[in-house]
């Protein structure tokens, strides 16, 4: 435990400078976006001069970037990621009114991916070489080239539109309908996981077949214990350590894919307002959307890695 342990607050510290410098790459890439404040609060308006310099000066966006940046940082320190100029409501409320759709979606759309991967990945590598193997090969191909837009497009017209079963667009909170929260997210769930399906199906196969080769199966086999026992006692976990890796990155797939996918199914997700704040001209809104999956992204990872360490024996003895 003292190795985990050391190791864990390795990473914690290798995080906050990581989190320091998405910050900045937020911030820096917001400032030079053709998305100004003083444009979008003076929407629709015909501001002179004078009352743009003035609401530059109020707000402190002619300040030198340094100080801006260092304003910007101990406001968030505070929980405060702005206030959007078109609605004055504070960010930080659109942000977490949002975001729980989003992470339901994201993780639906995970548990989807991991479920479908492990059982495909598991079958081919069982059946190596063999039509089952060739037959999963070649869907996992496909699905890794086909984007999920597309794929959210075809299931709209096949499953919603002509047979009717899932609706084509909007969200049920699951508070007043679990069924109808479900069948509301089934589709984008499947639009979102099914490339990372894909992809993590053949990652496990890989790692299995890998596995399925080394002398203790062969051993264990051999000596009378149940194949399905070895798999899934023995192979199956140490074949999921690589996999594992690749899984927290596909997370940050899932994040950015939702900001897609929901705007695809008019789902009020993160996604749905990061959209509202660039078409509006907000950037406090869009830096929030922004800045919220960059971090949700870099603490997955840790969350990963913290998990690889549990996992992984030769890992935490090496440490």
């Amino acid at each position: 435990m003292a190795v985990i342990a050391r190791m864990l607050v390795r990473r914690i510290l290798i995080l906050i400078p990581l989190l320091l410098g998405v910050i900045a790459f937020v911030f820096i890439v917001m400032r030079f976006s053709n998305n100004k404040p003083e444009y979008a609060y003076f929407q629709g308006a015909n501001p002179t001069q004078d009352q743009i310099h003035q609401f530059q000066v109020e707000n402190g966006l002619l300040d030198p970037m340094p100080v801006r940046y260092l304003r910007f940082v101990g406001d968030l320190l505070h929980g405060d990621m702005g206030t959007s100029v078109l609605t004055k409501a504070p960010v930080l409320d659109s942000v977490m009114t949002a975001l729980p759709l989003t992470l339901q979606l994201t993780f639906l759309g995970l548990a989807i991916a991991v479920v479908l991967a492990t059982v495909f990945g598991v079958v081919a590598a069982i059946f190596r070489d063999r039509w089952p193997d060739q037959l999963i090969r070649l869907v996992s191909l496909v699905g890794v080239a086909a984007p999920g837009f597309w794929l959210a497009l075809l299931m709209i017209q096949w499953l919603a539109v002509d047979r009717g079963w899932f609706p084509t667009s909007g969200y049920i909170n699951p508070a007043d309908s679990i069924g109808g929260w479900l069948q509301s997210l089934t589709l984008p769930a499947l639009s979102l996981s099914l490339p990372v399906a894909a992809q993590l199906t053949r990652t496990i196969r890989t790692s299995m077949v890998e596995e399925l080769d080394k002398d203790y199966v062969r051993t264990a086999i051999g000596s009378g214990l149940p194949p399905i026992v070895v798999i899934g006692r023995n192979v199956l976990r140490n074949a999921l350590i690589n996999p594992l890796t690749v899984l927290g990155l596909r997370i940050g797939y899932l994040l950015g894919g939702a900001v897609v996918i929901e705007t695809i199914y008019s789902l009020p997700g993160m996604g749905q307002l990061m959209i509202n704040g660039v078409r509006d001209g907000d950037p406090a809104v869009v830096q929030g959307v922004v800045l919220t999956i960059a971090v949700g992204f870099v603490v997955v990872n840790l969350v990963v890695d913290i998990l690889y360490l549990l996992v992984n024996p030769r890992l935490r003895s090496a440490g």
